[in-house]
């Protein structure tokens, strides 16, 4: 666990902004460790995309700083009794139990002078192609032998390619695309992008997504989904797109673009290969 500073036992200030945000647990140790702000008195929960190893979990200081932990089978309730010092991060470790990489969950707890999250969403970074389509499988069809089972995975397996801004795309100055990869098989075809709804702005609800073909020929989407009904302001949210049945070449270059449900902003990644 983190080294930690001389604990503050001098009340909190008042007033504080209650947030709900994502932080995203990095693929390599060598990366940041991301923090989650915590208040004593207040309640967080963090909210894992996945079930935890109950047993697994180590938050630093207890039994001492904290009135509650409570693990439940995708949650960690915790509620502060002293706050955190100033530099002081009190360290969090949690166990996933499918086995996906990064197998576990590190989180830093610290303060922060004026926002407290009352709720955070933990979601994996998972950079590998084949980490990718093992996750894609389990979402598609709960196993992987399912996907083959059901038809839709057959003997040309799954072809996955960076998704990629190009110069001529056009996105929004309040949206973002984070990372993307896009995804063939014999009978199927997605989209799956990070998009990231910046600080300061209203939230977002994905409505509808656009392919269109080089010659302008439009391609049928079958569904949008979203890992969340919304992003709030600095949220960062999971798209994922389906396609009819592909009938083009593969490597085929589409327009690629993410419209609002019931509003304007949109956001046109610009060339996508499937």
């Amino acid at each position: 666990m983190m080294g930690r500073a001389a604990a503050a036992q001098q009340p909190q200030p008042l007033g504080r902004e209650r947030q709900e945000r994502q932080v995203v647990v990095p693929s390599s140790s060598s990366e940041p460790v991301p923090e989650v702000r915590v208040a004593a008195g207040i309640a967080t929960t963090l909210v894992f995309d996945a079930p935890i190893d109950r047993a697994s979990v180590e938050v630093e200081g207890q039994r001492t700083r904290f009135r509650l932990v409570d693990v439940g089978e995708r949650t960690l309730f915790l509620e502060p009794l002293v706050v955190p010092g100033d530099g002081e991060r009190l360290g969090v470790r949690v166990r996933y139990k499918d086995g996906a990489s990064p197998a576990y969950a590190v989180l830093a707890l610290a303060s922060h002078p004026t926002k407290v999250d009352t709720r955070v969403d933990i979601a994996r970074m998972q950079r590998s192609p084949a980490a990718l389509e093992a996750a894609l499988a389990r979402c598609e069809a709960g196993e992987p032998a399912n996907l083959v089972l059901s038809g839709r995975l057959d003997r040309k397996g799954v072809r996955a390619r960076p998704i990629n801004i190009t110069p001529n795309s056009q996105p929004q100055a309040d949206m973002k695309q984070e990372e993307g990869t896009g995804y063939r098989a014999g009978t199927w075809a997605l989209a799956v992008i990070r998009v990231h709804n910046l600080p300061g702005q209203q939230p977002w609800t994905v409505g509808e997504a656009r392919f269109t073909r080089a010659d302008g020929t439009p391609v049928r989407v079958v569904s949008v989904r979203m890992d969340r009904p919304q992003l709030a302001p600095g949220d960062v949210g999971l798209v994922v797109v389906e396609t009819e049945v592909p009938y083009w070449a593969a490597g085929e270059v589409f327009r690629f673009e993410l419209r609002e449900k019931g509003g304007g902003r949109h956001l046109v990644i610009g060339a996508v290969e499937l």
